[in-house]
């Protein structure tokens, strides 16, 4: 046998000597490669019979590793969210007022009394509360004095922090707030409990002798979503 030949094994077997002590002291088959530069598929073969408990380095890893990838997910999910916020930002543009007066239509139709001609919206999203005031304000000319609020509570809401609340949101005055509703069913108090800090807010329109801002506007805006449906394909 060559001096080459002879000087590539003990080399070798020197190499695979290193990998165990390596593999015996804890270390990862990345690690080992990363020192020794030998493939993971030579490693497999020389270290398949050696016992292998991580060592505090590798387990620190192993426990970091999982963490690392949720942060870095995470953080992936949030840049994603902003890149389709902000398209969507550029695909709504400018609000005109035949947009609000649509989008107001639409809201009553979802969340609007219908029945007993009494004009109301109740929800407990202040969003949409805010806009349905500034609905009723800019497309069917109603002032502040038309509005009345009553609140739907839980026993663990403060009704004194829930008017606050509502009457900021709003604009409101809280000398226009009805007397609060407290829901005492036992069996709803667990399920909401702490869901709905605020309750919900019952916006009430009233007319104040105007027919034209009671009776006369929900059958305006009943006659609206009439008019709407009527033109949608079913």
């Amino acid at each position: 046998m060559s001096r080459c030949a002879l000087h590539n094994i003990n080399m070798k077997m020197a190499m695979k000597a290193r990998a165990v002590r390596l593999r015996a002291n804890g270390w990862s088959y990345t690690d080992i490669q990363k020192r020794l530069g030998v493939s993971k598929s030579t490693l497999s073969g020389w270290l398949k019979a050696v016992p292998y408990e991580p060592n505090a380095i590798v387990r620190g890893r192993m426990r970091n590793g999982p963490i690392k990838s949720i942060i870095s997910r995470n953080k992936l999910k949030v840049a994603e969210i902003a890149v389709i916020k902000n398209q969507a930002v550029v695909e709504v543009g400018t609000l005109s007022e035949r947009d609000l007066f649509m989008l107001g239509v639409g809201l009553y139709m979802g969340e609007g009394a219908k029945v007993y001609e009494q004009v109301q919206v109740i929800n407990a999203d202040p969003k949409l509360i805010k806009l349905a005031v500034e609905w009723f304000e800019t497309c069917c000319g109603l002032t502040e004095d038309n509005f009345r609020i009553k609140l739907h509570i839980y026993p663990d809401n403060s009704e004194a922090s829930a008017k606050n609340y509502w009457s900021k949101v709003t604009g409101i005055p809280k000398s226009q707030f009805t007397k609060t509703q407290i829901d005492i069913r036992e069996k709803k108090r667990t399920l909401k409990k702490r869901k709905l800090p605020y309750g919900t807010a019952h916006l009430t329109v009233v007319a104040n002798g105007d027919k034209s801002k009671g009776v006369v506007l929900h059958r305006r805006i009943i006659g609206w979503i009439e008019a709407i449906n009527s033109k949608m394909r079913v």
